[in-house]
């Protein structure tokens, strides 16, 4: 999304995939990545979600492909536990648009979820879901359009700053280039100074899918995303995309994993079994066997919040990274905050000090 955004702004920007754009090891497979306007916590996200939503439109119309499906999106768990009241809290911080459902509506418009007592949802009516492989395979074709080049089956080693320049060494090759934006994901840790690679770890995130037992209920006009908080079971999803399986994955799962590149991909006997509870509890219209399974990795940062600015004391080095399994949505974002920063556009939104790498320099 950065080389993307950089390419509207007057360079010729290169891009250093360590196998090919949208390759299906990467933190973008698995088909989709929910979107939502309603978070709960930082409620400074709220203007990149308002700028995302912008820029993913902006993305379909310049590669006149649909990215964003803004099918709505349900939160579901304890009208008074540790969710629902702490989402509210934001939305009510941030005015974002939204409907409370208590449990018999949410009965009578989405049986396909069963609440026990206690329990209701909160719809957010611009939520959706995100195609990540057809994103950024647009956003690239759209950026060699405007000039920029792609550098495929390059593993990046390091990044060092010279004095008039950056240098970018592979497993091939060196390059310099006058400023760098990092954004590899779980590859990111690697390059990182020492004083940030204390706080980042890669993290196996794994998703599963599921047979609907009627599909007509799980399309996307039909059946929202949502994410499901209820005691400590958690479950998140999106409606089916080839009118037969349908996402559901445990929620807040994700485990270190010292190397990607040899991490498991299988799902252990206990990530199996555990699936298959809670989609049997929390959805009964979904046969519940695993039809297909994979596990990704991501970059977590140890406050689980991203890192998005300059490397403190350099004005060449820029990180976009380390966004703990919640980056996707805000991809097109970060990517236009990056390069117009980098570019020396200026910030394009405001208050972002939460998420600047600086704030791990005092704990070096």
């Amino acid at each position: 999304m950065a080389l993307w955004q950089a390419s509207k702004l007057g360079v010729a920007p290169v891009g250093f995939e360590a196998m090919a754009p949208a390759h299906p090891r990467s933190a973008v497979g698995g088909d989709s990545r929910l979107f939502r306007m309603t978070y709960r916590g930082e409620h400074n996200f709220y203007p990149v979600l308002q700028t995302a939503e912008r820029l993913w439109r902006r993305l379909e119309e310049e590669s006149g492909q649909e990215i964003l499906n803004q099918c709505g999106g349900l939160s579901i768990g304890e009208t008074d536990g540790r969710y629902l009241p702490a989402l509210l809290d934001s939305i009510r911080r941030t005015g974002a648009p939204h409907e409370i459902l208590d449990r018999d509506e949410m009965a009578r418009r989405y049986p396909q979820h069963r609440l026990s007592a206690g329990e209701s949802g909160i719809l957010d009516p611009r939520a959706g879901f995100l195609r990540t492989d057809r994103a950024v395979l647009s956003a690239v074709e759209v950026a060699r359009e405007n000039g920029a080049a792609v550098v495929k089956d390059a593993q990046v080693r390091e990044v060092t700053e010279l004095s008039d320049g950056v240098r970018i060494t592979t497993d091939k090759d060196s390059w310099t280039f006058d400023r760098v934006i990092v954004a590899s994901g779980s590859g990111s840790g690697a390059v990182l100074p020492p004083f940030l690679q204390r706080h980042v770890q890669p993290k196996r995130i794994f998703l599963t899918w599921f047979t609907a037992r009627d599909a007509k209920q799980f399309v996307p006009e039909a059946f929202p995303i949502f994410i499901r908080i209820t005691g400590d079971r958690s479950l998140y999803g999106a409606p089916t995309v080839d009118g037969v399986t349908v996402k559901a994955t445990l929620d807040g799962r994700g485990k270190p994993t010292p190397d990607p590149a040899t991490m498991a991909r299988e799902l252990s006997h206990a990530e199996v079994a555990e699936s298959l509870e809670t989609v049997q509890e929390f959805l009964p219209g979904l046969v519940p066997e695993i039809v297909r399974s994979d596990a990704y990795p991501d970059l977590y940062t140890s406050d689980e919040t991203g890192l998005l600015g300059p490397l403190p004391g350099s004005d060449r080095i820029y990180c976009a990274t380390g966004f703990s399994g919640a980056g996707f949505k805000m991809a097109s974002a970060f990517g236009a905050i990056a390069a117009s920063e980098v570019l020396g556009q200026g910030p394009l939104v405001d208050g972002l000090d939460f998420l600047r790498p600086a704030r791990f320099a005092s704990h070096a």
